[in-house]
C-alpha cells in the first residue's frame, strides 16, 4: 500500500485527536494539515512494518509542542465563532443536557495540563494501546500510565465541580 494510502486512511483520526488536543476546529484543521504535510515530505523517514498510526500521532504531538511553545511567546487569538464549537461539530441529539455533558467534558479536557490531556484523549479517544501511546508520544510505558491515572482522575474531579488547575477550591460551607 503507498504511503499516501495509509495516510489518507488516518486523516479522521488524526481530525478527531487535533480538535480534541486543540479545543478549536480551525486550529486543529492547521494541525492535521502540518502533520500531513511533514509525514509527506518525510515518508522516507518513516521504518515499513512499523505503525502508521504511531508515527503519524508522533508527528502531531510534536508539532502542537512547538505551535505550544510559539504561541506562549506571542498573543493568542480566540475567536468568538468558536464558543459553540461543541454543539456544532459533535453529531449528538438534540438532547440539552447530553450537550451541556460534552460542553463540560471538553472544558475539563482542555485543563488538563498537555501531557496528561495527550494520554487521555490518545487511550481514551483513538483507542491506542499503552505501549503504542509510549512509542508515540516517547516516554516510558510507566509514564504513560502515571499520566492516564491522574488525567483521569483529574478529570473525574473537574467533571463532579472540582475546581480546574491553578483556581482555588471551592469551599464547602459546614453548619
Amino acid at each position: 500500500m503507498d504511503i499516501r494510502d495509509q495516510l489518507y486512511d488516518h486523516v479522521p483520526r488524526l481530525r478527531r485527536y487535533a480538535r480534541a488536543l486543540t479545543g478549536h476546529a480551525d486550529l486543529a484543521d492547521d494541525l492535521v494539515q502540518d502533520t500531513l504535510e511533514r509525514a509527506l515530505s518525510r515518508h522516507t523517514m518513516f521504518e515499513a512494518g512499523t505503525n502508521v498510526r504511531a508515527w503519524l500521532f508522533t508527528i502531531m504531538h510534536n508539532l502542537f509542542l512547538n505551535q505550544r511553545r510559539r504561541a506562549s511567546a506571542q498573543a493568542s487569538h480566540v475567536s468568538l465563532d468558536e464558543t459553540d464549537l461543541v454543539e456544532r461539530e459533535v453529531a449528538v441529539p438534540v438532547d440539552p443536557a447530553r450537550r451541556l455533558e460534552i460542553r463540560d467534558l471538553d472544558q475539563a479536557l482542555q485543563h488538563l495540563p498537555v501531557e496528561q490531556r495527550a494520554i487521555v484523549l490518545l487511550v481514551g479517544l483513538e483507542d491506542m494501546s499503552y505501549a503504542d501511546v509510549a512509542a508515540s508520544l516517547q516516554v516510558p510505558i510507566g509514564t504513560v500510565m502515571s499520566r492516564l491515572s491522574r488525567g483521569r482522575q483529574r478529570l473525574r474531579e473537574l467533571m463532579s465541580g472540582g475546581a480546574p488547575a491553578g483556581q482555588p477550591a471551592k469551599l464547602k460551607v459546614v453548619r
